[in-house]
Parts: structure tokens; C-alpha cells; sequence
């Protein structure tokens, strides 16, 4: 057997996800369900962190307690650090500087890349659990301009309300509805958007059918973490190490 390093303390997940602290229910496609990953993570509980405290109100009065939980996940072994909120792009820049491994707050940061590959005149657009609550400030956080579409889910039947209620039982036919809604309602609303990103992580079990809805490219926190992820632990091709002649 070859000589490896060490350093960590659990090795195979390079992944760690920070999570708000909630009690409702994550079903496959949500990341805090831990079967939607094809690779192993981490988790860390950010205690008093309601989605209502993170979204309704300000997340920056929390940074401390993000970036204490965030530091355990590295001395753990994780070599990048992602969070189960599109709000905390507010918090990206405490984050970075105070961990020193990489991080990806939001799927908001998506946006710009995302702009680069689209039709000339088109737009990204967004859809979000709080359009009241996402400020010039979470745009800017995440790199993306702040003149960007938006769309929420805040008028819906459940997916809102239930989520930054924190309900334990949720009833996601309806959230579904809610996604479909606010989908259509963006793209109706207006006429060059050429991608969706959905900033709600919760949102991810419904792309696929917002893809269907609108025939556009749906990105999420599950696109964004799978491209973190395949920086952090490359795949490793068969053959690769073999001598090509």
C-alpha cells in the first residue's frame, strides 16, 4: 500500500452542509434529505436558525453561529462548505474569509455563470420562497445582478407558509401547484427569460417538473453542490494512469 497523508478526522465526504434548524419534513430532492446525494456529506445543525429568522429577518445577526458550525465541519474533514439556504448568500463573503476552504452559500451564485451560456437578450430568472424578503443585499452577495427577475411563492397555498412556518406535516401536491404558479407567472411576467434558479432548497424536488412546465433549464442548489462536489473529489476515469503508448 502507498504512503497517504493525513489530517482528518473522517474521510469520503468532502461535502459539508450547514442547516437551518427546522422540523418539517425533507423529502427525496430536498438537501437535507440525505438519499438525494450521490455522494456522501456532511451535516451540521445551525441551532436558531428558523427559516423565519434566516429569511423574514436579518441572517447576518447569525453569522457567529454559521461560521462556528461551519469551522467543526472542517476540522470533521470537509473540504468545501455549503449551506441549505438561498438567503444566506448575505453571509457568503463572513463565511469564505473565516473558513478557509472554499464555499457556496446559495444558488444564487449560479446566476452570473448561468447568464454567460444564454441566448443573446435572454435573462435568468428566479424563483424564490420570499420575493419580499430577498433584498438588493442577497442578490449582491451572491454575485448576481440586482435588476434579476423574481418570482416568489410567498401568495401559494402551502410551500411558502408551511416551510417558514416550520410545519411538521406539509402537503406537497400543493407545493407542487405553488411551484407551477410561480413558474409560469415568471415567465408570463416576463418575456426573455431563458433559465430559472431556484433559490429555496426546498424547491429542488419540483425542477423537474418546472423544466417540463416551461421548457426552460432549471438550476438549483442540487446543480450547484454536484459541480462543487465534482471539483473537490474529481472522478477518476479508467484507465487514466495508464501509459497511452
Amino acid at each position: 500500500m502507498s504512503v497517504q497523508a493525513g489530517g482528518k478526522t473522517i474521510y469520503g465526504a468532502t461535502v459539508g452542509i450547514l442547516m437551518l434548524e427546522t422540523r418539517f419534513p425533507r423529502i427525496p430532492g430536498d438537501i437535507g434529505n440525505a438519499t438525494t446525494w450521490p455522494f456522501p456529506v456532511h451535516y451540521r445543525v445551525v441551532e436558531g436558525a428558523t427559516p423565519d429568522r434566516i429569511v423574514r429577518q436579518d441572517a447576518r445577526q447569525m453569522r457567529d453561529a454559521f461560521i462556528h458550525e461551519a469551522r467543526a465541519l472542517v476540522r470533521m474533514g470537509c473540504d468545501g462548505v455549503v449551506t441549505n439556504c438561498g438567503f444566506l448568500s448575505i453571509i457568503q463573503e463572513d463565511l469564505k474569509s473565516a473558513l478557509g476552504v472554499p464555499v457556496a452559500a446559495s444558488s444564487l451564485m449560479q446566476i452570473p455563470m448561468i447568464a454567460q451560456t444564454l441566448p443573446n437578450g435572454k435573462r435568468v430568472g428566479v424563483l424564490t420562497i420570499s420575493k419580499n424578503s430577498l433584498s438588493p443585499d442577497h442578490l449582491r452577495g451572491a454575485g448576481a445582478p440586482l435588476d434579476t427577475r423574481i418570482m416568489g411563492t410567498d401568495n401559494g397555498r402551502e410551500f411558502s407558509q408551511a416551510i417558514l412556518s416550520d410545519r411538521q406535516e406539509i402537503d406537497f401536491d400543493a407545493c407542487k401547484l405553488d411551484m407551477m404558479d410561480a413558474a409560469q407567472a415568471l415567465v408570463s411576467d416576463h418575456d426573455n427569460i431563458g433559465a430559472i434558479v431556484l433559490e429555496c432548497t426546498n424547491m429542488v424536488p419540483y425542477a423537474r417538473d418546472i423544466r417540463m412546465a416551461t421548457g426552460l433549464p432549471v438550476y438549483s442548489i442540487y446543480t450547484l453542490v454536484k459541480w462543487f462536489q465534482s471539483a473537490l473529489s474529481p472522478h477518476r476515469f479508467a484507465g487514466e494512469l495508464d501509459d497511452p503508448r
